[in-house]
């Protein structure tokens, strides 16, 4: 465990999943990027159906780390834009569309980046 943290990075990672998954995120993949970049240990990817989806999953993703001792240190756009960024420091959510999560197709811009989690 890391200096000051409450948890383990992959138990949070693992929380991000967790939550994306109760409010039936589509699409959603864990990236382990200690491997390949500094900028954060692991990219937690979802998509949502609708802004209103995309408003539950960030709301659940936040309340549930909430619940373990976790803020996000920002939060990044809305539901109507369709792509939120929770940043939790080691961990990063995004949370988009899929029309953006194929436009901005953050897999193959990380893709040497190992897969943890994968479900459809």
């Amino acid at each position: 465990m890391r200096e000051g943290e409450s948890l383990e990075v992959n138990e949070l990672a693992h929380a991000v999943v967790n939550a994306a998954a109760d409010k039936k995120a589509s699409d959603i993949v864990m990236l382990d990027l200690r491997p390949v970049a500094l900028v954060a240990d692991y990219f937690v990817l979802c998509d949502g159906q609708s802004p209103r989806q995309l408003r539950a999953i960030s709301d659940a993703i936040a309340q549930s780390l909430k619940e373990l001792g976790e803020r996000p240190l920002r939060v990044e756009g809305t539901p109507d834009s369709g792509w939120m960024l929770l940043d939790f420091g080691a961990v990063v959510a995004h949370v988009f569309s899929p029309e953006l999560r194929a436009y901005y197709d953050l897999e193959a811009l990380w893709k040497e980046a190992p897969i943890v989690v994968r479900m459809q």
